[in-house]
């Protein structure tokens, strides 16, 4: 199992980002597919998520400025990050879910300066 998390890097606030994860090892269209994120002495949170079916859950804090969406012929998620925040600085995780089980990518860092 693969989740390689690209896109990752510096950008001022008010700029944006678009994160990309490739995945392989499973079967990608029975998962939900998502994205968690790690700021410095926090808990992981989650960013977003969408279903096999295509429905999306967004973070309060990221919703209106973040889109994620998958390809399922390319078994790719990415998410598009407008607006950014310096609170949106962390690492990001993407992942992929079952029922039964859950895997993790490497994370990419994420740094918004002001």
């Amino acid at each position: 199992v693969q989740l390689q998390a690209s896109g990752g890097g510096l950008v001022q606030v008010g700029g944006s980002l678009r994160l990309s994860c490739k995945i392989s090892g499973f079967s990608f269209d029975d998962y939900a597919i998502g994205w968690f994120r790690q700021a410095p002495g926090k808990q992981r949170e989650l960013v977003a998520t969408i279903t096999s079916g295509g429905s999306t859950v967004y973070a309060g804090s990221v919703k209106g400025r973040f889109t994620i969406s998958r390809d399922n012929a390319k078994n790719s998620v990415s998410l598009q990050m407008n607006s950014l925040k310096p609170g949106d600085t962390a690492v990001y995780y993407c992942y992929g879910e079952s029922e039964f089980y859950a895997y993790w990518g490497q994370g990419t860092q994420v740094t918004v300066s002001s």
